[in-house]
């Protein structure tokens, strides 16, 4: 009759610990990286590949990192919020293309248009290691000292903007 027990005592265990799971929220990840200096990478500019771009360039001034990629569905979602974010010239964008090819990342953003200061090619995905890149889109805020402030995973929404990140600039020097 115990041994009977055991499978019914370990069946609740794992139920309990999957119904628990329920109510994490897979968008809110906690990131290592956040509060630590942004880690520094060399890339060529996806419109000008003879020009590199260096995160370096952008010290004293806060900045946004948008991983994404021309074959990323939710990436097409969040798109129109960022060139909008992008006319208000709220913060600089840069992207980086991740894991894509250059040619038809030209194309997206000529179809969709262009919010990024500058998009940079991670056609191997080993600047997304670094970052910690679970998939795209993925989001960072970067202060003008070079330290990674905020991160979202997946498709921004106007809540994060106008709930997260909007308040987080207005607090920065």
């Amino acid at each position: 009759m115990k041994k009977a027990l055991i499978p019914l005592a370990l069946f609740l265990v794992i139920a309990g610990f999957l119904f628990a799971g329920l109510d994490l929220k897979p968008r809110e990840v906690p990131s290592p990286l956040v509060g630590k200096a942004a880690p520094a990478f060399t890339l060529p500019v996806l419109h000008q590949p003879e020009k590199l771009f260096a995160p370096s360039e952008m010290k004293g001034k806060p900045w946004m990192l948008n991983v994404w990629a021309s074959w990323c569905v939710a990436c097409r979602d969040e798109h129109p919020l960022l060139v909008a974010l992008a006319k208000q010239n709220v913060i600089p964008i840069l992207g980086l293309n991740y894991k894509d090819q250059p040619l038809d990342a030209k194309r997206w953003l000529a179809q969709f248009g262009d919010p990024y200061l500058y998009s940079v090619m991670d056609t191997e995905g080993r600047v997304g290691i670094d970052y910690g890149v679970y998939g795209v889109p993925e989001t960072y805020v970067i202060d003008g000292a070079g330290v990674i402030r905020f991160k979202h995973i997946g498709a921004l929404t106007s809540d994060i903007v106008s709930g997260k990140i909007l308040p987080l600039l207005k607090a920065m020097p």
